[in-house]
């Protein structure tokens, strides 16, 4: 059972969406409110562990930002799934800079938020086209770079390498390996999408396209 947690300060999307998660077997939904300062507190004074997915609006209508919303949910705990109209790029490519697993538009049918549920919960990104849209909505967000070095080296150490075999199999030094990583890691940084973990190069190596698909597994070194 997935626990699911609904924050859209527009009521009858978030009790339609709420009215269908209910009819199923795999989910339940713990908490609907307008916005995350609500379901914190919800979280304390019921003594309740995290949502296992929080579906998120965009935007709320309290003042927050969409970066602000989503680091909190994801510091809580809690996978994000961003449930929007995505007609505006720039927020969306925020949102998933600051960690969300994806987004799913409000126009999907309910069986496409399930499913984008369900792939979450299992810990995976969304892959689909209202991510693909936002990304190459905005240029300046697929732009940190790297060079084909740099490239080839976080390929295979976000598929999963360690990355001694990463320099194995790319006939440097370990040293060198360890150096374009780190270069990788700061251009990420400079373009504000840095990227501090294995699991979050391996979010910025979905993103630009140098990795199609998420590894089943991975070594972290």
């Amino acid at each position: 059972m997935t626990r699911v947690a609904l924050i859209d300060d527009h009521e009858s999307v978030r009790l339609g969406l709420e009215a269908a998660l209910t009819q199923t077997a795999t989910t339940e939904v713990v908490f609907s409110g307008a916005n995350v300062a609500a379901y914190l507190d919800w979280r304390r004074a019921a003594v309740q562990s995290p949502a296992d997915v929080v579906v998120l609006d965009l935007t709320l209508g309290d003042g927050t930002t969409v970066s602000e919303n989503v680091d909190r949910v994801v510091r809580d705990g809690s996978s994000v799934i961003i449930h929007s109209v995505a007609d505006r790029p720039a927020a969306v490519r925020e949102a998933l800079a600051a960690g969300a697993a994806g987004i799913v538009s409000k126009s999907s049918p309910t069986h496409e938020v399930l499913g984008a549920i369900r792939t979450v919960a299992r810990g995976d990104l969304l892959d689909n086209v209202e991510w693909a849209s936002a990304v190459e909505g905005d240029r300046a967000f697929a732009d940190a770079q790297l060079s084909a070095r740099e490239r080839e080296v976080l390929r295979l150490y976000a598929a999963g390498l360690p990355l001694k075999a990463v320099a194995d199999r790319l006939g440097v030094a370990y040293s060198t390996a360890k150096e374009n990583i780190t270069r990788v890691r700061v251009k990420y940084v400079e373009v504000g999408r840095p990227a501090p973990t294995k699991v979050d190069l391996l979010r910025r190596a979905m993103e630009d396209g140098i990795l199609q698909d998420a590894p089943e597994a991975g070594n972290d070194v």
